[in-house]
């Protein structure tokens, strides 16, 4: 590829809208242009990468034995509404009519079409296991489209789906995926690490995300640098940090607390440790009858922590789903406005649940149910009935890891890869059976692996850039290998020399592009800089005479000056380490 017969297409300043390194970098490179809010056009060189991804995605996906099929994006209503996320999926399902009437969505994800696929198709155990997967675009409205790719209304997703007789065989499934994610990951160069995770609207049992490690990342991990441990923070365990609840030492009082609504400025006012403190969350939940009241929850965790949302979606209680508790109903039960409720003298219309290490505390502090007040010295059982424990924090640097060993560290990362064991959780609602070796119907047993590959592109650009742009792993970039061949018009030597190299390259099956335009050699240098390949080749009439190139690797390389004959060898060596 020459590059005076490719679109290159660099820009200065990035869109104001760009708030992230992958979104200014691909916009400025001209990898991406948007045409409506999270919604882009992939430009050639944009597209290049993308395409390489998904060559690494279909290799190894073949590799361990997953078909490839296609599946539409749009998809008729019914088959969601039978499982019953038509309802539960939100606001960020696109739902659509055709001229009938009819309503359909455009696809975020496939598990409905593809269990209805698989009920219609596989009527066996002989069938089974199989594995379809597909790469294809998906669309979620999001609310807030932002950070160019990687958080888009329109991406390109490889999904796959396993079917199997068993969960124990299905768990095997899941288990080859997995390490299928993991040398895919290995192999496009990207620093990651795969952690336990919630399994959220897909559903099912068993989960792990692959995150890019990068601190521009929207997801917490939390990890023990000593073992193996890693969570993401919405499911990693929070251990109790008090062993054992200590006897009462001072008594209950109340003391005033004047505009202080947080525990943090209760903390300052009194001049006690934020850790002595006990933040109050109250919520409702709401009955599935509606004659009967909703009812009121208080939860509480030291002042220090926060509540974890996803933990408290799993208390028994809570299954159906909660709210924060309105002002009334605040009113109503606790006799005070917000910011100084706490579970001293509470009836039992409301009830308490106290994370592990509120409920070793004593002596505490906490809000008084009236405005300006707050009570200290507080004892459980002296001074207020024992709650019911749960977990209900999210984890903080320095907790320690759950098996005992090490303290727990926490990074942040970006989700590019996930899987789930579903078990039948669609299977039944599908009703997608087979006929076990006794004739007898079955359900299958499901897992589910999601690759955002439009979101790997920039995710690799966030950890990989520096303030000329990016810098590409080998396997990512668009092309390996640029030779800038200087004054190309002028210059017959540099055109032969520029020439044989590219024919040489292009013969060892290097991804190599050719820079002939007429451009001033600090334009082409900061083009090609920007845009982020791994290595440049200089070719220019002086260094010719002495039977040099230059050769420049983008990863913080010296210039190194290469003679003419070598430059083949030195490109393939270096090519080797990237």
């Amino acid at each position: 590829m020459y590059a005076s017969h490719y679109h290159i297409n660099t820009l200065k300043e990035a869109p104001a809208e760009a708030e992230v390194a992958s979104h200014q970098l691909m916009t400025r490179a001209g990898m991406i242009r948007r045409i409506a809010g999270g919604i882009y056009t992939y430009m050639p060189l944009g597209l290049k990468v993308l395409r390489k991804i998904e060559t690494v995605v279909r290799e190894e996906m073949d590799r361990a034995g997953a078909l490839e099929l296609l599946m539409p994006i749009v998809q008729p209503a019914e088959l969601w509404q039978e499982t019953g996320r038509w309802e539960e999926y939100g606001a960020e399902l696109l739902r659509i009519k055709d001229r009938h009437q009819r309503d359909f969505v455009l696809q975020p994800t496939s598990e409905e079409v593809v269990t209805d696929i698989v009920r219609n198709e596989i009527h066996s155990w002989r069938q089974l296991p199989v594995n379809f997967y597909h790469i294809q675009t998906k669309f979620r409205d999001e609310r807030r489209p932002r950070f160019g790719l990687m958080r888009g209304r329109e991406f390109t997703m490889k999904d796959a789906y396993s079917f199997d007789r068993d969960e124990a065989s299905a768990q095997q499934s899941y288990d080859i995926m997995y390490e299928a994610y993991t040398r895919i990951f290995e192999r496009l160069g990207l620093n990651f690490r795969a952690v336990a995770a919630d399994t959220g609207s897909i559903g099912g049992s068993r989960s792990h995300e692959f995150q890019v490690i990068a601190d521009t990342g929207e997801d917490e991990i939390v990890y023990n640098p000593d073992s193996d441990f890693a969570a993401n923070i919405e499911l990693a365990p929070a251990p109790c940090l008090i062993a054992k609840r200590a006897e009462p030492t001072a008594s209950l009082e109340k003391v005033a607390t004047p505009d202080a609504t947080k525990c943090e400025l209760v903390a300052e006012q009194l001049k006690r440790p934020l850790s002595d403190t006990v933040k109050a969350v109250v919520l409702a939940t709401d009955p599935l009858n509606a004659d009967q009241e909703s009812q009121v929850w208080l939860l509480l965790v030291r002042g220090d922590h926060d509540v974890n949302e996803i933990k408290v979606g799993k208390l028994s209680g809570f299954e159906n789903g909660y709210r924060l508790a309105t002002e009334a109903e605040i009113q109503t039960h606790f006799g005070c406005v917000p910011g100084y409720l706490g579970p001293v003298g509470l009836t039992a219309h409301v009830k308490v649940i106290a994370d592990q290490t509120v409920a070793h505390m004593s002596d505490f502090i906490c809000g008084a149910n009236e405005a300006g007040y707050h009570y200290t010295g507080v004892n459980w059982e002296r001074d207020l009935p024992t709650a019911t424990v749960a977990d209900l924090r999210n984890v903080v640097a320095g907790d320690p890891d759950p098996s005992g060993t090490g303290h727990l560290e926490i990074q942040r990362g970006i989700e590019v890869g996930h899987v789930f064991f579903l078990g039948d959780t669609y299977s039944k609602k599908l009703q997608a059976t087979y006929l076990d070796k006794e004739g007898k119907p079955q359900l299958i047993q499901m897992g589910c692996y999601g690759i955002g590959v439009s979101r790997i592109a920039a995710a690799a650009i966030e950890q990989n850039h520096d303030d000329k742009g990016i810098i590409w792993p080998r396997a990512l970039a668009p092309f390996e290998v640029v030779i800038c061949a200087l004054n190309w018009n002028k210059s017959e030597a540099v055109q032969a020399a520029a020439t044989a190299l590219y024919s040489q390259l292009k013969e060892q099956g290097v991804d190599v592009i050719l820079d002939d335009r007429d451009v001033r050699p600090g334009v082409m240098f900061a083009d090609w800089e920007l845009i982020g390949v791994p290595i440049r080749v200089t070719v220019g009439d002086r260094g010719l005479k002495e039977g040099m190139v230059e050769v420049l690797l983008r990863r913080g390389g010296e210039a190194e000056k290469v003679s003419t004959d070598s430059a083949l060898e030195y490109l393939q060596q270096n090519l080797a380490t990237l």
